[in-house]
């Protein structure tokens, strides 16, 4: 097994739906949060905006931290794929400046085709990863940062 992976991801949340990556495997449509990995010598913040700019064609504005996640790949349903991955997940309050809108960025993830809001009353039964943040972003939002440990 490698180093442990750092990703910044975007949680931008607009008229009650969530910014999404639309992607499609072999097992169908699936979401993701727009961001991915910090390079060496890139702060944070930085490597969430070039990630975003690369994703979902706009420059965020980062906000606060909100959710840390674990994902240890071989404790999951990928693990066949990705089980020596070990990856640490920030996700920041995000928004996106008027006048921009988001749309399939420049450098996108293989799987990426699109990008989608999606209605946060209406998670249920759509593959988003992590799938943790369904149950979260459904409920009143705590206050302070979350850890919602090595979840898939």
């Amino acid at each position: 097994m490698g180093g442990i992976r750092v990703s910044a991801k975007a949680v931008i949340i607009k008229d009650g739906k969530l910014l999404t990556t639309l992607n499609v495997d072999s097992g169908g449509i699936f979401y993701l949060l727009p961001g991915g990995g910090q390079e060496p010598g890139e702060p944070l913040h930085v490597a969430l905006k070039r990630e975003c700019r690369e994703e979902i064609g706009v420059e965020v504005e980062v906000g606060e931290l909100f959710y840390v996640r674990d994902y240890i790949g071989r404790n999951h349903e990928f693990r066949d794929f990705d089980g020596g991955i070990h990856q640490l997940e920030l996700m920041f309050s995000c928004t996106i400046p008027a006048g921009q809108e988001p749309s399939k960025g420049i450098n996108p993830d293989a799987h990426q085709v699109a990008v989608e809001w999606l209605d946060i009353a209406e998670l249920d039964g759509k593959r988003l990863y992590p799938q943790a943040l369904k149950a979260i972003l459904q409920s009143p939002v705590p206050k302070g940062v979350i850890y919602i440990g090595d979840v898939n």
